[in-house]
């Protein structure tokens, strides 16, 4: 398959891995090495997301990740796309957005599909 047909659903990442608003940076930051991830779902009344980089962003400034916890720096209100979005439309989005996570939605949540997923299926 050449990857201007690929699928989000070809390359997302399942089962999605969730935190609680209410854990801290220090328990997100573990859960997404336990996992492997870089970007952890934060179920909400919106859908929300919390970062590698959001904890990153809150130790450079000097914030105690025991302390701050994921509703402190997560992103509310995310884009996401369907499993059939094509791939180079959902690259598109995250270029265009600046981002580089998307939660993939279905009926419900189904997985995520981030810009290294993306940079995989090019080499």
């Amino acid at each position: 398959m050449s990857t201007t047909q690929t699928l989000v659903r070809d390359v997302m990442s399942t089962p999605l891995v969730t935190i609680s608003p209410k854990a801290t940076l220090v328990e997100a930051a573990a859960r997404m090495r336990e996992e492997n991830v870089s970007a952890l779902l934060v179920p909400t009344t919106e859908l929300a997301i919390v970062t590698s980089t959001d904890v990153l962003d809150a130790v450079a400034a000097e914030r105690d990740p025991a302390a701050v916890t994921v509703a402190d720096v997560m992103t509310e209100s995310v884009e996401t796309v369907p499993p059939d979005l094509r791939l180079t439309e959902a690259a598109a989005m995250m270029e265009n957005f600046g981002i580089s996570h998307l939660p993939v939605v279905d009926d419900d949540l189904v997985g995520m599909v981030s810009s290294t997923d993306i940079t995989a299926q090019h080499t």
